[in-house]
């Protein structure tokens, strides 16, 4: 992730909760933001009723693999953060159904370049 920061402030979650434009999937949500700024930011969030460290860690190292994957093609001055969806058990999820998931709401934000 060369372009990309990561969102780890309190405050960075809370200002894309509350003003950040909302698209759901399946599997993830997304709250994204324009800024302007060169660099993409980029944050996962993911509650702990979801189930324990590992099964979280998982998750999240999926969809890292792949927002790397889609990073060239998302639009510069871009904030993205990622809810895992609570109505599903992320257990079953595999990197696939992300991938999937991923491309369809990058397609509804339309921030995708191609």
């Amino acid at each position: 992730m060369k372009n990309t920061i990561m969102i780890k402030k309190n405050y960075e979650f809370k200002t894309l909760f509350s003003k950040g434009k909302f698209f759901y999937g399946e599997y993830i949500h997304m709250y994204i933001r324009k800024s302007n700024s060169d660099n993409n930011k980029f944050g996962i969030a993911i509650s702990k009723k979801q189930g324990k460290a590992v099964k979280r860690n998982r998750i999240k190292r999926l969809i890292r693999e792949n927002y790397k994957n889609f990073e060239n093609r998302i639009m510069k001055g871009t904030q993205i953060l990622i809810v895992i969806n609570k109505e599903k058990d992320i257990a079953e999820i595999t990197f696939k159904d992300i991938e999937n998931n991923f491309q369809r709401t990058l397609k509804k934000a339309n921030i995708l370049v191609d």
